[in-house]
């Protein structure tokens, strides 16, 4: 078994269609395979043995995709880093992670050069584009590679990609994804997400170092075209540019943020989106009135998957059929919800005692089953915390309908007990998004001497608009519980995020502490 045994699959079956466009750019499948191999070849000419882990730090483009399944190839371990962090967060993911090799992109040679020092299990940089003097250039690496097919022969349980998680909570742990949790994923994505046919253009707006980089694996199998946006952030105009110049079928994989940033755009109106077939999302929970202008805007094509890094891309599913607006209060309900667990995976809500609760009723998500990942690299302590009774606790608090629909509430960390009472952040945020001039809101818990914690709202309100304090209480009051509504509200024009647009509430958090100390009183 090899993951990347994907490609050659694809290559051998259909060599002539085209694999990857990225600006004036064409790769057939033939010639994504052969520079894979080559570079495959050249990790093991190099040194790069079976098991060892290869970070893989680039912008998205074609050379992305190139090192991740060359990486797979050559029966070693991709670690891709996010493209948006800090010189010091990717030094620690690769000095946490073993590293011995690195494929970089230019963008990241001086944050590259001010760490690279400091990792001396890291004997091999592999550097696309403008040369530095200190690593090994990308091309001509591969112009000396041997094109043919030459997979190792890989352990279903042989490590393939270590997902570093987004480290929203603290520092990021690495995920040990497999080649049989991945091929998991990647059979089971036709049955149930998406069936790609042979005029399929799919989009990736997001990170392929993320969720659009599991999901391009599938894609692969299905000999999708991967269409890759050539701009280094997130251009509404430049993904409707490319929408109906090259009729886009499918929108791989963005987060939820993404999502609000495209219907927002001033300029939506302007362009023939009507190739879409399929807009996937997840990441975070879409708050349900952005999701309701996602499907009046669009029709129902939204395909929601929750999962994790440490069951990649696979848990439950909200399918393009439950994005509906019918009038029917019970369907519509269901956009607030995750969906319905997927094929071949086991799901149970637990309570603290780690027992089933029963349906409607609040606990821990847990699930089991062969695309749960193999544990925390290097850290047994943490993998025997998440893996009790035969589960993985994915750290989510939810209920389960009687129809089976899976409703997420927040991180079991991010709950706030305020006088001994349960507030669900998420619930409070879905009240406020009401508001028409809300665009973005974090609900936190802040430390309360009486109360033990009270609850805070940062709002970061529509450009142009006003709410008020006021207005925002009244909302709350009309919809919740009076414990639940904030005692504090703050306005401010932005909220932290991290590179795959989650917003960082422990940040959040400790910049409001350090800036009002007294507010914690």
């Amino acid at each position: 078994m090899n993951i990347g045994s994907t490609l050659t699959q694809a290559a051998a079956a259909h060599p002539d269609h085209i694999a990857v466009i990225h600006g004036d750019t064409r790769l057939s499948y033939r010639a994504l395979n052969e520079r894979a191999n080559r570079l495959a070849s050249q990790l093991r000419a190099q040194g790069i043995r079976p098991g060892d882990r290869v970070g893989i730090l680039q912008r998205n483009g074609p050379e992305l995709l190139e090192s991740l399944f060359a990486t797979f190839k050559a029966g070693a371990a991709a670690v891709p880093i996010n493209a948006r962090s800090h010189p010091k967060e990717y030094a620690y993911i690769l000095e946490d992670s073993g590293s011995r090799a690195i494929v970089f992109g230019e963008d990241f040679a001086a944050g590259l050069d001010t760490v690279r020092h400091t990792l001396p299990d890291l004997d091999l940089l592999i550097g696309i584009g403008a040369g530095t003097g200190w690593s090994m250039p990308y091309e001509d690496l591969l112009a000396d590679g041997d094109p043919a097919n030459a997979d190792s022969d890989c352990a279903p349980h042989d490590l393939a990609w270590l997902f570093y998680t987004s480290g929203t909570t603290g520092k990021p742990k690495g995920a040990m994804n497999c080649h049989a949790n991945l091929q998991f994923m990647s059979d089971h994505y036709p049955r149930e997400v998406y069936r790609l046919g042979p005029d399929d253009v799919v989009l990736h707006p997001g990170p392929l170092t993320h969720g659009s980089g599991l999901w391009s694996i599938p894609i692969t199998s299905g000999a999708g075209t991967h269409l890759i946006p050539t701009g280094t952030s997130f251009d509404p105009n430049e993904i409707f540019e490319l929408i109906e110049k090259h009729r886009v079928t499918k929108i791989a994989f963005i987060a939820p943020t993404m999502i609000t940033m495209l219907l927002n755009a001033p300029d939506i109106d302007r362009y023939d989106l009507s190739s879409l077939r399929f807009l996937g999302y997840g990441g975070a929970p879409m708050y349900v009135e952005d999701l309701k202008r996602a499907i009046r805007q669009w029709g129902p094509i939204l395909c929601q998957v929750y999962g994790q890094g440490e069951s990649p891309m696979t848990v439950s599913l909200l399918t393009r059929e439950d994005h509906t607006l019918s009038g029917d209060p019970r369907t519509e309900r269901r956009l607030a919800s995750a969906g319905r667990v997927r094929e071949d995976i086991e799901l149970a809500i637990l309570d603290e005692a780690d027992q089933p609760v029963k349906a409607g009723e609040i606990g821990e998500i847990a699930i089991r089953g062969d695309v749960v990942m193999r544990g925390y690299w290097n850290k047994p302590e943490a993998t025997a915390d998440v893996f009790k009774g035969g589960w993985y606790h994915t750290g989510d608090l939810g209920t389960r309908d009687a129809d089976g629909y899976v409703f997420l509430l927040d991180r079991k960390k991010e709950m706030i007990i305020s006088g001994g009472a349960n507030v669900y952040p998420r619930e409070l945020e879905e009240v406020l998004l009401l508001h028409p001039g809300v665009l973005e809101v974090a609900v936190i818990g802040i430390p309360d001497r009486l109360w033990g914690e009270s609850v805070m709202a940062v709002v970061r309100p529509r450009t142009g608009a006003s709410p008020t304090e006021a207005e925002l209480l009244a909302l709350c009051r009309d919809h919740l519980a009076g414990y639940k509504k904030p005692r504090f509200i703050r306005f401010q024009e932005d909220l932290p995020k991290n590179g795959y647009g989650k917003i960082l509430k422990r940040e959040l958090k400790q910049t409001i502490l350090a800036e009002t100390p007294e507010t914690a009183t």
